[in-house]
């Protein structure tokens, strides 16, 4: 039923255009891997970048897609894409497609195995209906969030996150998010997005590998004002700088954390989410 669904409906991701719509699908007899995917890599017409259809025009690259589905109730591993990632290697593939419900937090930061790339997307809630959901197409039921474009930065020395001036740089961090990086099928190249692409993002300052906690949030977007809506609700008056601190790409300053590791989820306008973890210094 996924394979049948998957083949329908393809692989969507944030822009319609890097949609990876499957040429055909059938079963592969593999361990890891249960069907190969072939679709068209290129092949819009246009081997320019100025928009336009050239004359010769471009036929694409066919490209061999190995397909992963992880458990109805479970999360994927770190270890099962490695796995599948080398069964896909070893067979030839171009590319590994994981196609499951929920993944581990480590797994979300894996995106390639060697020269493999490693493409995750998020299954709809909806695909438990089994037989009682209509295969259309039409539904976003295979989604591919990319991994969070984001940078450790230390703080300017004076700067302790109190305003006392008394801080160490080399203690006290911030964290910027540009984006997040999304495989690019028209072109075989992972691109950035810019930061719009965001509708907010977390900060777990002192991540324990076990669990995220969100000590800070973040809400971005590209409407003026996402909080319009609940400043509305509220019928209150509202702090409005307090409110303009939380529309930020870049973090309040922060300690360097007990455990060495901040982890950064972020979370797209489809309600996708992605999270990086990043060792400080």
């Amino acid at each position: 039923m996924i394979l049948d669904n998957l083949r329908t409906a393809g692989v969507q991701q944030a822009h319609k255009d890097d949609k990876i719509d499957f040429s055909s699908l059938v079963g592969w007899p593999g361990e890891y891997i249960c069907a190969e995917g072939r679709f068209v890599e290129g092949g819009d017409g246009d081997d320019d970048d100025d928009g336009a259809a050239d004359d010769g025009g471009d036929v694409g690259i066919p490209r061999r897609a190995a397909i992963f589905i992880g458990p109805e109730f479970g999360t994927v591993s770190p270890a099962d894409l490695t796995a599948a990632g080398r069964e896909a290697g070893m067979a030839g593939f171009d590319v590994l497609i994981a196609c499951a419900f929920s993944y581990d937090a480590h797994a979300s930061a894996l995106s390639r195995l060697g020269a493999l790339p490693i493409l995750k997307a998020r299954m709809n809630a909806d695909l438990h209906m089994a037989d009682d959901l209509k295969n259309t197409g039409q539904g976003n039921l295979f989604v591919v969030f990319g991994e969070p474009d984001v940078e450790l930065l230390p703080v300017a020395a004076g700067a302790d996150g109190d305003g006392n001036g008394n801080g160490d740089e080399a203690c006290w961090w911030q964290v910027k998010v540009k984006g997040v990086d999304i495989y690019h099928p028209g072109s075989g190249q992972v691109r950035s997005n810019d930061a719009d692409s965001i509708a907010c993002w977390f900060v777990d300052t002192d991540y324990n590998e076990a669990s995220f906690f969100v000590r800070q949030a973040y809400f971005l977007g590209a409407s003026k004002d996402p909080y319009q809506s609940l400043k509305t609700t509220l019928k209150a008056e509202v702090d409005v700088e307090a409110w303009e601190s939380l529309r930020s790409d870049t973090s309040r300053p922060f300690p360097r954390p007990e455990s060495g590791r901040i982890a950064v989820k972020v979370i797209n306008h489809l309600g996708d989410e992605a999270m990086k973890v990043l060792a400080v210094g």
